[in-house]
């Protein structure tokens, strides 16, 4: 799903310094992302495009600084949601960190215990059945469900009446002060409730420092 943030609320200007803005400049078709570091931008693979840039320090999209260009690393073992659902992207210019600039920290092992109290943004649509794009950055709080109501390994999920909706891809699931999760999907069985699916980003740790520390 090209995935905003459904029953959210308005997030006050730049309190999500880490949150990137990722769009096609040729078909518009946009995503969300998060900085992990100075020069890397995490996001979902599924949200990989022809072309892509990512623009930092955004609120408002109708106001978008100067769009970065991009290396694409996908995962290798992605074929489609939510299996192996996660993509770096390398910034061809890394980002100068400041008040409404900066980045988020990831889980440091697999096995870290993940806070319950989570939270998503985007821009993406108000409504999971109208489109609705949203010009500035959205929140929502969330509890995340337990394993075994997921039923999906190396994932994690909400399932509420809230949460990230088309335009919302590629965001970070927060709990506590970490990423843990890339908004990945969302099924819904009676249109009142929405399991929403998240990459869990710690079972792919190794993955992850493999890519960024061959560009330190």
């Amino acid at each position: 799903m090209d995935h905003d943030i459904v029953n959210g609320k308005v997030s006050i200007p730049h309190s999500r310094p880490y949150m990137v803005y990722i769009r096609d400049p040729q078909t518009h078709s946009a995503c969300g992302g998060f900085l992990v570091r100075e020069d890397f931008v995490m996001t979902a693979a599924h949200c990989k495009k022809e072309h892509t840039m990512v623009y930092l320090g955004v609120n408002d999209t109708n106001n978008l600084p100067d769009g970065i260009e991009v290396d694409v690393f996908p995962h290798k073992g992605f074929v489609n949601q939510p299996g192996d659902d996660i993509m770096l992207l390398k910034l061809k210019t890394p980002a100068t960190l400041n008040k409404t600039v900066n980045i988020i920290a990831l889980p440091e092992t697999n096995k870290e215990k993940i806070s319950t109290n989570c939270m998503a943004m985007g821009w993406g649509w108000q409504e999971y059945n109208k489109e609705s794009l949203s010009r500035v950055l959205r929140e929502v709080n969330l509890t995340l469900l337990d394993s075994e109501n997921c039923a999906r390994p190396h994932t994690l999920c909400t399932k509420a009446e809230a949460g990230p909706a088309r335009g919302d891809s590629g965001g970070p699931l927060i709990c506590g002060n970490e990423a843990v999760g890339i908004v990945s999907s969302y099924i819904t069985n009676d249109f009142t409730s929405y399991l929403t699916m998240y990459t869990k980003i710690s079972h792919y740790l190794p993955w992850i420092h493999e890519i960024m520390n061959g560009f330190l």
